[in-house]
């Protein structure tokens, strides 16, 4: 798993031994099973996730109703609001699937970034893009009824569908499982 996320990092900086090895040493890399929960609405957190194996869901519970909100697989980062603003959480993080996480906290991203200033730039990067990233991804969604909202994920991140409880995805989508087998059955009609 270190190899894994030393490739990812050497994709936007270049990587001296001294900052492998500085990596390698840190104690970041955290197993966690399917349906364990990160982080619970109310509560506060300073750990921030990057995830080398497994899928992070996020949602709101409303009304006793679970609403997913995003999924968080491979190579993604999920940075809690209230690592940022120091508030309780709006929302839950659970584990769909067994996962290896590499989590950090900004107590230790600072000291990262006093030894090693490449690091802050790769953070920089990487908060851009994943901001970009969430900013197209929520426009799109405000923009698409449930049947293209569909057609989004499947595109986007068709793994998910395999992965992901069904009533897990209907509710990223805005509809009931129900819903959702209807638009499932709608799709593949139209592809034949």
């Amino acid at each position: 798993m270190k190899d894994t996320l030393i490739n990812f990092i050497s994709n936007y900086v270049e990587l001296t031994e001294d900052e492998e090895k500085a990596i390698t040493s840190l104690d970041i890399f955290q197993t966690v099973k399917k349906k364990d929960i990160l982080l619970e609405q109310g509560k506060k957190s300073s750990i921030g996730y990057f995830v080398l194996k497994g899928c992070l869901r996020t949602y709101y519970l409303l009304k006793g109703e679970e609403k997913s909100t995003g999924f968080y697989t491979e190579m993604d980062i999920l940075t809690p609001h209230s690592v940022i603003d120091n508030k309780p959480s709006e929302y839950y993080i659970d584990c769909v699937e067994d996962s290896i996480l590499v989590v950090s906290n900004p107590k230790m991203e600072e000291e990262m970034f006093q030894k090693f200033p490449k690091f802050e730039t790769l953070c920089r990067i990487l908060s851009e893009q994943l901001l970009s990233k969430e900013k197209l991804d929520f426009n799109q969604f405000k923009i698409s009824n449930p049947e293209q909202r569909y057609s989004n994920l499947l595109e986007k991140k068709p793994e998910l569908f395999q992965r992901v409880p069904q009533h897990q995805l209907a509710s990223y989508i805005g509809v009931k499982p129900q819903s959702l087998s209807r638009i499932r059955a709608r799709i593949a009609q139209k592809g034949q």
